[in-house]
């Protein structure tokens, strides 16, 4: 039947009716979300949208040398920010800033896209030291190009021609790889950080803490007040262990060769002195390297970015003797040895030369160490064989880090039954360990580790801890502070001991094997050293080619009892280590004479009264002398066995105990 209407069941409308309730109650609990649960969320997002935080960059701290003399400075300059929390379409800006600013178009999209995931109110690091015509493009175009703002960064100033360029390292943009490591796990993308040397080992106490600008933006994003500010917090200062006029010596010791030197206070392990070449110029990275040049450093056959003072590992040479001559005496055989040297000798089956071909005739120990006869240590080490060799070796230190406060040291090679079977899955060979009783074969260390040892020989086994930043200048909680005063005492016979070092004082005499390295009227004690890099075979093939120019080595010490400084220098390419010697003894005299000079100059200060302010303890240089009227106080070498003195003027027989001589 036509015009009949349907009725709707109820059971339908009543599910309508309960459909349409749903979506009120979600809509209404969507709008209590907004406005009541999220409100601080939603007012504090609003905020930003009118408040922009631009950052004040903290300077770094200063880097000193021993004496309080600047080392690494901040120069101040500007850098381009690109702010991504105005409206406008930063890749369609792209080409007119890269104008501006003599950029690449495609590298300023690319780092729009680097950092995208980043906050938007988090500005980006588009260039930094800018020229005055860029900051004149920035300041000419803040209409055009309001995303645009510049900031004042403290730029890195460091020496000039790579001096102490891998001890102080250098800084640079931290890499996604670095943000990885717990060291930089609380640093953002862009942030300036150390990458090498002291720089990065360090770089906590360097940074600081960054301040803040708060402005207030209008919807078009330009700046129309100024909300508030926070001040940054300058880095501390670092104050290093490296005395600059040593480090002078010394790079100019090794100017236009290639190797390595550290020289070294064996009774506290502080660093004096240490350079490794070729060099690089760490200016090229205060602010950012391009890429040629980056890959003009890393593709160098030389590697002037490798630290060879800690990260060259290979053959130590002759001067492994000395080790090789302790581990003898200790057990009772080296002091009773004696061969007849013909320039040569056969051990299982195989003939060893001498370094002098005619031979050194009858030999004892003595004349081993200042003529380096190589076949007394073949013998030596035949008698006392890999195991007895590696645990000596071992208990100086080689074949391990030497815990140095600086990062990426290597850990050299000690060879022994053990490391050969777990490196190799073979046995040791009794031939092999001929090679390694002249610091051949399998043996490689580094220089800061042949220093050491020799320095705890010296020092009649003491071993300390080199470390290149003074502890008592650290901010509380660094582990360096701790681990770098650590000693270790390796038992050394002190009839051995006189005997071994006596030895080494006549290698630079008219009989020993670097007479030309002497200095007159300074006590200096060391060993020569020439190592392989290829076979003499090998290098004959070649027709000598000087490529494959044996490395030369020198480790030396003065005074010849109880030292002041040992040296250790690796010069590859050498061939003689009495070439090495010459380079050692230019850096030992320079250390000699300025401590002649000291009494001098002291001599020339107008003297006081018999008083003397305690408080200037605290800020002389160590080995320093205060002078009353009628005495001079030598200083300690460690301040904390005074630190404990009484504010004030002070008699000078009151310090006596204290701190040092009273003359």
């Amino acid at each position: 039947m036509f015009g009949r209407d349907e009725k709707v069941s109820a059971f339908r409308l009543t599910a309508a009716q309960y459909a349409i309730l749903a979506i009120f109650l979600v809509l209404a609990y969507g709008l209590w979300r907004l406005q009541v649960m999220q409100s601080g969320l939603y007012a504090s997002l609003a905020e930003k949208n009118r408040i922009r935080n631009v950052p004040i960059l903290a300077p770094r701290g200063k880097i000193l040398d021993r004496e309080g003399r600047i080392i690494v400075d901040n120069y101040p300059s500007f850098s381009a920010l690109l702010l991504r929390d105005s409206s406008r379409d930063l890749n369609a800006d792209s080409d007119l800033i890269a104008q501006g600013l003599h950029l690449d178009p495609a590298e300023v999209r690319a780092r729009i896209h680097h950092f995208s995931s980043m906050p938007q109110y988090q500005p980006i690091f588009l260039k930094e030291d800018i020229t005055p015509d860029e900051l004149a493009f920035i300041d000419a175009h803040r209409n055009e190009l309001p995303e645009l703002d510049t900031i004042v960064a403290h730029r890195r100033l460091y020496p000039k021609n790579g001096f102490m360029a891998h001890l102080i390292g250098y800084v640079g943009e931290v890499t996604d790889d670095m943000l990885n490591e717990p060291q930089f796990e609380l640093y953002s993308p862009g942030d300036v950080v150390g990458v090498s040397g002291v720089e990065r080992q360090y770089n906590n106490a360097l940074m600081g803490t960054n301040g803040a600008r708060r402005a207030l933006v209008n919807s078009h994003g330009r700046e129309v007040g100024l909300l508030g500010e926070t001040e940054a917090i300058p880095g501390k200062q670092l104050k290093l262990t490296v005395d600059i006029d040593l480090q002078v010596a010394a790079e100019e010791a090794l100017d236009g060769k290639n190797g390595a030197i550290v020289a070294m206070d064996p009774h506290t392990g502080e660093i004096l002195a240490m350079v490794s070449r070729p060099t690089f110029d760490p200016n090229d990275f205060a602010v950012r390297v391009s890429r040629d040049e980056w890959n003009k450093l890393v593709t160098d056959p030389d590697k002037p970015l490798l630290n060879k003072a800690i990260q060259a590992q290979l053959a130590p040479g002759s001067t492994f003797k000395i080790i090789m001559a302790v581990a003898g005496w200790q057990e009772g055989i080296a002091q009773d040895l004696h061969v007849n040297c013909t320039g040569g000798a056969e051990f299982y089956g195989r003939r060893f030369g001498c370094w002098v071909k005619g031979g050194h005739g009858p030999v004892g120990l003595e004349k081993a160490i200042y003529q380096s006869c190589d076949v007394f240590f073949y013998t030596l080490a035949e008698k006392l064989g890999i195991e007895r060799i590696a645990k000596y070796a071992t208990a100086f230190g080689l074949g391990q880090k030497t815990g140095i406060d600086l990062p990426n040291e290597v850990s050299g090679v000690m060879p022994s039954e053990e490391w050969k079977i777990k490196n190799f899955k073979q046995k040791w060979f009794a031939g092999e360990t001929i090679s390694v009783g002249i610091g051949q074969g399998a043996v490689a260390l580094t220089p800061v580790q042949l220093l050491r040892a020799i320095s705890a020989i010296s020092m009649g086994g003491r071993m300390v801890v080199p470390h290149v930043v003074d502890p008592q200048n650290l901010p509380s909680g660094y582990v360096e502070a701790e681990h770098v005063t650590e000693t270790k005492t390796v038992p050394i016979d002190p009839n051995g001991w006189t005997f071994i070092t006596d030895a080494m004082s006549r290698v630079l005499l008219p009989e020993g094997t670097a007479p030309s390295a002497h200095v007159p009227g300074v006590d200096i004690a060391g060993k020569t050293g020439s190592a392989q890099i290829v076979s003499l075979a090998t290098r004959a093939r070649f027709k000598n080619s000087d490529a494959l120019a044996q490395n030369g080595w020198f480790v030396g010490f003065t005074p010849r009892r109880n030292p002041d400084i040992v040296v250790c220098v690796l010069f590859e390419g050498g061939e003689h280590g009495k070439l090495a010697a010459r380079i050692a003894t230019q850096v030992l005299k320079a250390y000699v004479d300025k401590q002649r000079r000291l009494p001098q100059k002291m001599a020339e200060k107008p003297k006081g009264d018999d008083k003397v302010d305690v408080g200037a303890l605290w800020t002389a240089p160590e080995g320093d002398r205060l002078e009353g009227g009628s005495f001079a106080l030598e200083l300690p070498k460690k301040p904390s066995s005074w630190a404990t003195a009484a504010p004030g003027l002070v008699s000078a027989e009151y310090l006596a105990p204290i701190a040092g001589k009273v003359q």
